[in-house]
């Protein structure tokens, strides 16, 4: 539209004419919005700002005396305030360029008379003191001409051909050489024990691949002797499992041999002796039993037997008299005597007998019991005794044909 200014983003448009600005400004400051401008009337000016960059380079003389070479860069601009635009615009507005350059002579003023009160070790080793040094003493000064600085950095510092700065600098580039050679003689070091830990690692690791291979090869060795032994082995086993088995069939069948030997012949032999023990013993106390029985029906009976007949031997011994020469001494007494003798005579055999019977005669078995007291002499015709002995009882000659009891 005619007469309708509308200024750019980094500008401020000053329109002069008509009223005055502001604290009395010969214009009017107009930023982010547009206006109407009366042609003719009216004329519009725009002050830039945007960053503006002012180089410094300076020789300025420390406190020690020593010269220096300083380059330092400002960065700078119009402030935003009504105020600053107005000191700007009233100061830079016909020769914008001029900003840059007064801006620099400015620092370059306040750079050396800092300077000029520090060391070059201060210089040098607190920059950022310097800079924070010469904005606070430029500020004022650059507020009354509109001007605000964002930034100053020093870029470098040079003593020129003095080499104090050098000089200044040997000890700490032999402090940093020194350390720089031992931060390398360390690296080296390190180097060189990484080194061997990778050479022992190696070896390491070479050992046990060589452990490990050896034992494989054991391993398979033994298992290769150990598959060559399974066939041997496992007929030697066998064997032997099979010896086991007729070892313990032998002990079986000789267990089962004893058994039936106890069974055939031990059992039926013990049976047999136990049978005869019996049988004997029976036949001991059956002929014990007999024994007393018949011992005790033998004196009975003997006693009766000799008794029937004592008769019967008086008449032998009398009958063996018939045919002697008997000279009797004494007459009728004598022959008394001789009838008397033969009584007793039967009477001693009588109780000979009972003796040898009941087992209390003086004499031993088998002799023949002694005469009584009557004596009998028989004498032949001639006078001579004859050839005939005395039958006793019990003899055989003297019983003759005549039948023995029995024993029940």
């Amino acid at each position: 539209m005619f007469g309708y200014r509308v200024p750019a983003p980094d500008e401020a448009m000053l329109i002069s004419g008509g009223r005055r600005g502001l604290g009395g400004a010969p214009f009017r400051v107009v930023t982010g919005h547009g206006k109407f401008v009366l042609p003719v009337f009216r004329k519009v000016r725009f002050l830039t700002l945007s960053m503006c960059e002012s180089e410094v380079v300076e020789t300025c003389v420390t406190k020690q005396g020593i010269a220096l070479h300083v380059r330092a860069v400002i960065a700078f601009k119009v402030g935003n305030d009504n105020e600053s635009i107005i000191n700007a615009g009233q100061r830079f507005l016909s020769d914008q360029d001029q900003m840059s350059v007064l801006t620099g002579r400015i620092f370059a003023g306040h750079l050396r008379a800092i300077i000029g009160s520090m060391t070059v070790e201060e210089i040098v080793t607190e920059r950022q003191k310097l800079a924070a040094e010469v904005l606070d003493t430029s500020k004022t000064e650059m507020a009354k001409i509109g001007l605000i600085v964002d930034s100053l950095q020093i870029q470098s510092i040079d003593d020129g051909d003095t080499g104090y700065i050098d000089a200044m600098s040997a000890p700490h580039k032999a402090a940093i050489q020194r350390q720089a050679q031992i931060a390398q003689a360390q690296a080296n070091q390190a180097a060189a024990e990484a080194e061997q830990e990778a050479a022992r690692r190696q070896a390491e690791y070479a050992r046990q691949t060589a452990v490990v291979k050896a034992e494989y090869s054991a391993e398979v060795d033994r298992a290769q002797a150990h598959a060559a032994q399974a066939g041997p082995l496992a007929r030697a086993h066998a064997q032997q499992e099979v010896l086991a088995a007729q070892t313990e069939l032998a002990q079986r069948q000789a267990k089962l041999r004893q058994q039936e030997l106890v069974a055939e012949i031990v059992k039926p032999a013990e049976a047999e002796a136990e049978r005869v023990r019996i049988l004997a013993a029976a036949e001991a106390q059956r002929m014990k039993v007999q024994a007393e029985a018949a011992a005790s029906y033998d004196r009975v009976a003997l006693d009766r037997m000799l008794i029937d007949q004592l008769p019967l031997i008086v008449k032998e011994a009398a009958g063996g008299l018939s045919g002697a020469n008997v000279n009797v001494l004494n007459g009728a007494d004598g022959l008394g005597e001789i009838a008397a003798g033969l009584v007793a005579q039967g009477l001693t055999i009588l109780d000979s007998v009972r003796q040898n019977l009941n087992g209390h005669g003086g004499q031993n078995h088998g002799e023949r019991p002694e005469e009584g007291n009557g004596r009998l002499e028989l004498r032949g015709p001639d006078g001579a005794k004859p050839d005939t002995d005395e039958k006793r009882p019990g003899d055989d000659s003297a019983a003759g044909d005549r039948p023995r009891p029995r024993t029940p």
